[in-house]
């Protein structure tokens, strides 16, 4: 069985390489100036990780990351838009603005009290991934598990959710596709072991070591959870600051419509919890 599984997505994965490799073909023959601008802008944006090597650069240009570089140019211009605020890529909570590092606190403290484990063991020990959402991009989200602290109105804080990881169940590495925000994850249960982790190219954050980290991900990114108990990560989305915050939000709103029915393309490889 698990040599079919394997078959099946080489042979998914062929299909798919044809018809990318196709496309950007014509693409460069039809249209030569766009396939240009779009190499431009995607070299740019790929460089900025760390640690870059070959199948790293494969998986974004014909990979998991082509809907990053289909994004690039729109990418740049957020990182214009938010100047003086360069992206710093990894963030410490002290970066950012104080009512935003407070919301982030209230988020924190909130879930700190709750029995969030208790309440979603029964229906994630099943799964190797799964994931709940309270706020997607300023949508409240119902669920069967309610934190009304969750729905309130924040201003920087768009989406809220837990990410849970069973046992020896990891990502392979990945991209975020869009940088009209910042990722904040923190570690709910407490993990001892040193093999439960993050990892953004040659940054680490090792659970046990830290609870929190943020980090831009748009950048090539990787999780693990090598060890014999399930991990809960509580993922927070903010608004990227900048001197112009009302115009950041209006982007983030326009994103919504368009994304408001596809987190589950994004999200596809974990079961969710409703």
């Amino acid at each position: 069985m698990e040599q079919e599984y394997f078959e099946k997505r080489k042979k998914k994965f062929l299909i798919q390489s044809c018809i990318w490799f196709t496309f950007l073909a014509a693409l460069s023959y039809f249209l030569p100036g766009v396939m240009i601008f779009y190499v431009l802008c995607g070299i740019y944006d790929v460089s900025r990780n760390t640690n870059k090597d070959r199948r790293m650069l494969y998986r974004y240009f014909f990979g998991n990351g082509v809907p990053t570089w289909a994004l690039s140019p729109f990418n740049i211009l957020m990182d214009l838009l938010t100047l003086p605020f360069i992206n710093k890529k990894v963030y410490q909570l002290v970066d950012l603005p104080e009512d935003c590092q407070a919301e982030i606190k209230q988020v924190i403290a909130t879930i700190t009290s709750e029995n969030v484990v208790d309440e979603l063991a029964s229906r994630a020990e099943q799964e190797k991934r799964s994931m709940i959402f309270f706020k997607w991009y300023g949508n409240n989200i119902d669920n069967f598990y309610t934190v009304p602290d969750f729905h309130k109105d924040y201003k920087y804080i768009k989406t809220i959710g837990i990410s849970i990881f069973n046992k020896s169940e990891s990502t392979d590495e990945h991209y975020g596709p869009l940088r009209t925000t910042i990722r904040v994850l923190y570690n709910i249960n407490d993990i001892k072991s040193r093999d439960s982790y993050i990892k953004v190219r040659d940054v680490e954050n090792r659970w046990c070591e830290k609870k929190m980290f943020i980090f831009d991900d748009t950048l090539s990114h990787q999780s693990f959870n090598e060890t014999d108990e399930a991990r809960y990560v509580l993922f927070v989305d903010i608004v990227r600051p900048s001197k112009c915050h009302f115009v950041m939000e209006m982007w983030v709103k326009f994103v919504a419509l368009i994304m408001q029915k596809m987190n589950h393309i994004f999200y596809s490889s974990w079961v969710p919890l409703k």
